[in-house]
């Protein structure tokens, strides 16, 4: 994750967090105060004793640029959190970032406690290079798995069918009916959709049923999501009379599992933008890149449990050359990150970007192959953060420079912090953005200075 004599950013450590606490304790941690021996091995190796409540400090150690070429770094603390990383390695890493002498790089040898540890890594990662390299297991039975394929799309089958019966149910009934049911029906029918092995369908119930009572206007929301739902369910049901990719994106939509497959990309590839988006039961982190050669963008998906950050960990302003593999579908960016030929190391470059009204007709073009798409990853140029001019609001937009035209900025976004970090980034002048265009406006996840200047994450 790092070059020698590269350290990174307080906001790229502070991508690592598993959630806002850990983020916020790390940063207390991230001062010479508490810490003792510290050393980093210039090579990736960060290390250090922290002062807690106890009467020993606790041993940190942080193996940035591992020997497996894995694109997350691994942490090991003596305290007993559960997350990972810890506010410790979070607060040594911080330390670390500053880059004031408080961590020297490359002064002496690690001490035991964190080279016996540094050494069991490589030794297992040695052991599952071994492994990697032996002889395959032989395939599965092709007919097993052809018969096992026909169940779960029987039962996902009679799980659209089922919905379909109580959209036309709530439909019969009125959207207003909404209101009195509650949401435990929809639960009911989310956990139902589960048990037929569809949990895209039981995600989208459950937004649903999210809706009614949710603020003025919520009866055209409601009727705009079940309009989708049945897209989806009678996409599904005749899903032999859609187009390959088409149909490739409904069995992802209804949460079938794919695989990456076709040839591989190598380019040297930007990350864009780092965000979780955390429920009680799993951390999803989206990593967005760019690449610099074959100007595509792609997406990258890592999952955590619950109080853990996902293992994939790509602070914005790195970039890294290595392969990635794009999954099927219409429409669809995600791709799995394949082999890496080097450390990732500070980018050069930043995107091109687009004006605000081509933002808006791409993300229009990309609903006809997939009508289910929330928003489309776009790089904004020489866009100015404005309060919107609209009577009886308070929203935010990005307007061009010439200010021909503008894209509101979605309501979730203008209420986070990142906005204001953007405001004072831009003073006025334009700036370069990339961010996620849909339905409900743009949501800023980056941004440049105009001319020269580092990214800014504004998630």
């Amino acid at each position: 994750m790092t070059q020698q004599g590269v350290r990174w950013t307080t906001d790229q450590v502070l991508a690592l967090a598993p959630d806002v606490p850990s983020r916020k304790a790390g940063s207390r941690l991230g001062v010479a105060g508490p810490w003792s021996e510290a050393g980093s091995s210039g090579e990736g190796t960060v290390w250090g004793l922290c002062k807690g409540s106890g009467s020993k400090p606790y041993q940190t150690v942080v193996d940035i640029a591992d020997a497996t070429g894995a694109a997350g770094p691994a942490y090991k603390c003596s305290c007993p959190s559960r997350k990972f990383p810890c506010k410790h390695a979070l607060g040594l890493l911080l330390l670390w970032a500053t880059a004031d002498g408080a961590v020297p790089d490359g002064q002496r040898q690690p001490p035991d406690w964190a080279d016996e540890w540094l050494a069991g890594r490589r030794k297992r990662a040695d052991a599952k290079g071994t492994s990697d390299a032996a002889p395959a297991s032989p395939p599965a039975d092709p007919e097993a798995v052809r018969r096992r394929a026909e169940r779960r799309a029987e039962r996902v089958t009679a799980g659209a069918t089922e919905l379909e019966q109580r959209l036309a149910d709530l439909l019969r009934g009125g959207i207003a009916s909404a209101e009195q049911t509650g949401y435990g029906l929809w639960e009911e029918t989310a956990a139902r959709m589960v048990d037929a092995q569809a949990p895209g369908l039981a995600a989208r119930v459950r937004e649903l049923g999210t809706i009614p009572s949710s603020g003025p206007g919520w009866p055209v929301r409601m009727l705009e999501e079940c309009a989708l739902l049945h897209l989806l369910d009678q996409g599904w049901l005749h899903r032999e009379q859609l187009p390959d990719a088409l149909a490739a994106t409904v069995r992802s939509r209804m949460g079938l599992p794919t695989r990456a497959e076709g040839p591989a990309v190598r380019d040297r590839w930007l990350v864009l933008a780092q965000y979780d988006m955390a429920d009680s039961k799993l951390t999803t982190r989206r990593i967005w890149l760019h690449g610099a050669e074959s100007g595509r963008t792609a997406l990258l998906l890592s999952y955590g449990a619950a109080g853990r950050a996902p293992a994939l960990a790509l602070p914005v302003g790195l970039a890294l050359d290595a392969e990635l593999t794009a999954y099927p579908g219409a429409g669809q960016l995600r791709a799995d990150l394949g082999e890496q030929f080097g450390a990732p190391a500070p980018a050069t470059s930043r995107p091109p970007g687009i004006r605000t009204e081509e933002a808006a007709s791409r993300y229009g073009g990309v609903l006809r192959e997939d009508p289910w798409l929330d928003s489309w990853p776009v790089t904004l140029s020489e866009v100015i953060p404005t309060p919107d001019a609209t009577p009886d609001t308070d929203g935010w937009q990005l307007a061009d420079a010439d200010g021909s035209a503008a894209l509101p900025i979605t309501p979730s976004a203008a209420s986070r912090p990142g906005l204001w970090r953007l405001v004072a980034l831009s003073g006025g002048a334009p700036v370069t953005v990339f961010g996620e265009c849909g339905h409900q406006g743009f949501t800023p996840l980056t941004a440049w200075p105009r001319g020269a200047g580092e990214a800014v994450a504004l998630c």
